[in-house]
């Protein structure tokens, strides 16, 4: 029997907790098997300590960020609210946010924290 995969990060290290819930040694998700099937096509973006983020979330820069062109890179601390979640961006760049002094940048997961 295979087991399924975890509905909240999706990975494949899942283990079996009772006969109806699996749990993620990832996450530490706690989930059943309807819940896996419901999950299984929904796009999810996680931040860089696992936090799952959607549309509208505040998140923190935790690192700085150089960017081409500009003088100075972005500061770890930096705060970018009301993301929005697109699955068609590029090079793992899924988070579209506006930072004040910046103007608009692609994020990834990576290197931000929910806040």
């Amino acid at each position: 029997m295979s087991l399924p995969k975890c509905p909240h990060c999706g990975s494949e290290f899942t283990y079996e907790l009772s006969d109806t819930t699996f749990g993620c040694s990832e996450c530490g998700n706690e989930f059943t098997q309807a819940d896996s099937d419901n999950a299984s096509d929904k796009f999810v973006v996680l931040d860089s300590v696992g936090t799952e983020l959607s549309d509208g979330d505040d998140v923190i820069i935790v690192q700085d960020l150089p960017v081409k062109g500009m003088p100075k890179p972005i500061k770890k601390g930096t705060k970018a609210k009301n993301i929005r979640i697109n699955e068609n961006g590029k090079n793992g760049h899924f988070i579209d946010a506006k930072i004040d002094g910046f103007g608009a940048i692609g994020l990834k997961g990576s290197v931000v924290k929910k806040g």
